[in-house]
């Protein structure tokens, strides 16, 4: 095969079922939503423990990166997303068996199990087999999916929204979607890197062809093999060794300002924000979120092209930038008290430019900087980090909300200092993010090695300084 036409399809493929636990990730953030109103009537809930109908998964999902540590490393990338989807199936149908709040925030949290063992190792698997110059764009079909995921989840909710069994069949349909992950994982092949770091170079070297051809394909895979001979085993004091550190640290701040950021809270509330300004847009709450989770969508097709076009850092400097604009647009409207309607202008100003650029390039960048050997290992700590600070936010957000409503009539502050965090952010990948487009691996790799401890390496591509 060559590395252009049939190369590239094969690698589509692959990344498509990859992808599905991003869509399972982003069908199960949003139907808890749908079935929270049934829950509370149903099972009696007070707010703490309707505040615990959707933290648990969030909970779950800060244990998978550390279950995925050992996974990652010792089974492979393609069996720990295997046990992630079984992790899935046995939460959707145990949450939808559930009799009391108790067993049914268990069954949760073995599904946030899964999510936190998906979007850990969903990454990795995908950069490991993308060809560089398809690296960013096929790491993107992860959001993508996960975009699908979450406005069929807002379909899914609409259409089960009846008294009785209603929540039930909510919990039951992420049950589908895993099905047919379980059977494309089947079928889709190891991540030849990992593959090489176990001595299997034959193997390996097999599936490298049918991506880039048989040239290509021995030249990469004597790549890796050079590159794994200057990687140490792959211990965790490697995370702190000078060059890895600097990239782990990266990693780990640039996730958590992807979710400290105040975008990821307009999603999660958005029928919430938009009902306490007056917007109704249907006889179900989750409809009224539809053109938001509708512009998701949209911007995620957009972030392809511009994801290929455009540099990494360029891309991200300007998304943050604007979301920061949306936050002081969205503190302007509720100071100033515009028509309801009008709240939708921040709203998609901030959920638009995040989606285009820090929402992929994120999870792009963190997936590609780490050396192999320690690439699960940092990408589980960094996902523990992300997942902290999103249960974090998510908890905090209502009670900071409410006291800048309480002492000053309105929730401007909070957008204020949502602003204040991405103007942060700004700053921080102007000055700290290198620029990975177009490199492979273990350029990547090598770069950290032999001088990763230098200043003002951010500004410059990696492969300028190797």
């Amino acid at each position: 095969m060559t590395g252009n036409g049939s190369g590239n399809f094969y690698i589509y493929k692959i990344a498509m079922v990859a992808s599905i636990g991003g869509f399972l990730f982003g069908y199960d953030l949003v139907i808890i939503s749908g079935a929270l109103p049934f829950l509370e009537q149903e099972l009696g809930l007070t707010p703490a423990l309707k505040g615990f109908a959707v933290s648990s998964a969030i909970l779950g999902a800060i244990s998978g990166p550390l279950v995925g540590l050992w996974c990652a490393d010792r089974l492979g990338r393609r069996k720990t997303m295997m046990l992630a989807s079984f992790f899935f199936m046995i939460s959707a149908v145990g949450s939808g068996l559930a009799s009391g709040i108790w067993d049914f925030g268990l069954w949760r949290f073995v599904g946030g199990l899964g999510i936190g063992l998906a979007m850990m190792s969903s990454p990795i698997y995908i950069a490991e087999l993308a060809p560089p110059q398809m690296r960013g764009v096929l790491v993107n079909v992860n959001q993508l999916s996960n975009v699908i995921g979450i406005n069929l989840a807002v379909i899914a909710g609409y259409f089960f929204s009846f008294d009785g069994w209603g929540w039930r069949w909510m919990m039951f349909s992420e049950g589908v979607p895993v099905v047919f992950l379980i059977m494309g994982l089947l079928v889709i092949p190891e991540s030849p890197r990992w593959l090489v770091a176990q001595q299997r170079e034959g193997e390996a070297l097999k599936i490298l062809e049918k991506i880039n051809g048989r040239r290509r394909a021995e030249q990469e895979l004597q790549e890796i093999q050079a590159g794994l001979r200057q990687e140490v085993g792959g211990h965790f004091r490697e995370l702190f060794q000078p060059g890895i550190k600097t990239a782990f640290i990266i990693g780990t701040i640039l996730m958590i300002f992807s979710q400290i950021n105040g975008v990821n809270m307009m999603l999660l509330y958005a029928p919430t924000i938009m009902a306490e300004a007056g917007v109704n847009m249907g006889s179900s709450a989750i409809l009224s979120s539809i053109p938001v989770y509708f512009i998701i969508f949209i911007c995620t097709l957009l972030a392809f092209p511009l994801i290929k076009k455009f540099s990494r850092r360029g891309l991200l400097l300007a998304s943050v930038s604007l979301m920061a604009l949306g936050h002081l647009v969205m503190a302007v409207n509720l100071q100033q008290g515009w028509p309801p309607m009008y709240t939708l202008i921040p709203m998609f100003i901030g959920t638009g430019a995040f989606t285009l650029g820090f929402a992929p390039l994120s999870w792009i960048i963190v997936s590609e900087i780490f050396p192999t050997r320690i690439r699960s290992k940092a990408l589980a700590v960094v996902c523990f980090f992300l997942y902290l600070s999103s249960f974090l936010i998510a908890q905090f957000f209502p009670v900071i909300t409410d006291h800048f409503t309480r002492n000053f009539g309105n929730a401007s502050g909070v957008y204020l200092l949502f602003a204040a965090i991405c103007t942060a952010c700004v700053w921080f990948s102007w000055k700290k993010v290198p620029e990975t487009k177009g490199l492979s691996l273990e350029e990547i790799g090598s770069f950290w090695r032999k001088n990763g401890t230098k200043d003002g390496f951010a500004k410059n591509n990696l492969l300028e300084r190797i």
